[in-house]
């Protein structure tokens, strides 16, 4: 099959597989459920018996399609399954999310790429991805003020190994999902004060990153260019 041929069907089935996804969740009332935790555990309960089945799938196209929260729907997923069975769930559906859209950015090319993510997105990131690769996901992975759903495709164009990129994977993503299934089964028992301490920095979390976590984040970005 002449190379053209293959990247012309590879995006005809990222269309259907990218508009199917939102039609199925858009037809069957999802989008109207992320206001509302209760909400949400509604819908994904509604498909018992398979609503593990559910969980996964919604986990999955959360890393593909924004904007799905995966570490809320990973608290409810918790509250409905349990902490370890949502996590281990959150986990592989994250993972194979990821590699998902890294395989389709290095069959597809950086056309799709700039589309999918943006110009900016991609003038922003896409060069200390290729200097630093490793280093600079797995930073990014861990650090929640960058978009890590969006630098999974943007990896797909540097020449970062499949084997490597899953590790990275592996290693790096699950811990901020890891804290959400843990407060929604309960597997972190805090005493209240300790709930009052935690709010409190959260809180000082929020505000600091909402003022200044772009400068942050450029000041990480200049410091990985310059190096």
């Amino acid at each position: 099959m002449q190379p053209r041929v293959k990247q012309a069907l590879l995006w005809l089935f990222t269309i259907a597989l990218l508009g199917g996804c939102v039609y199925a969740l858009y037809a069957t009332g999802f989008f109207e459920t992320l206001h509302s935790k209760q909400a949400m555990e509604a819908y994904i309960s509604k498909f018992s018996p398979w609503s593990h089945l559910m969980y996964f799938l919604i986990q999955l196209v959360s890393v593909i399609i924004a904007p799905i929260p995966s570490n809320i729907t990973a608290l409810v997923g918790a509250v409905m399954f349990g902490f370890l069975p949502a996590f281990l769930l959150t986990w592989g559906a994250v993972v194979l999310g990821s590699v998902i859209v890294f395989l389709l950015a290095r069959g597809l090319g950086q056309k799709f790429v700039h589309q999918f993510v943006g110009q900016k997105v991609s003038d922003k990131y896409l060069e200390v991805i290729q200097r630093k690769r490793d280093v600079f996901l797995f930073l990014a992975f861990l650090f929640p003020l960058f978009p890590d759903d969006l630098l999974c495709i943007l990896a797909g164009l540097t020449d970062l190994s499949l084997k490597r990129f899953l590790v990275l994977c592996l290693v790096a993503r699950p811990w901020g999902l890891l804290v959400a299934c843990g407060m929604g089964g309960s597997a972190l028992t805090i005493p209240p004060w300790g709930m009052a301490l935690i709010g409190l920095v959260g809180l000082a979390l929020f505000v600091v990153a909402l003022r200044y976590g772009d400068q942050v984040e450029e000041a990480i970005l200049q410091r990985m260019k310059k190096s």
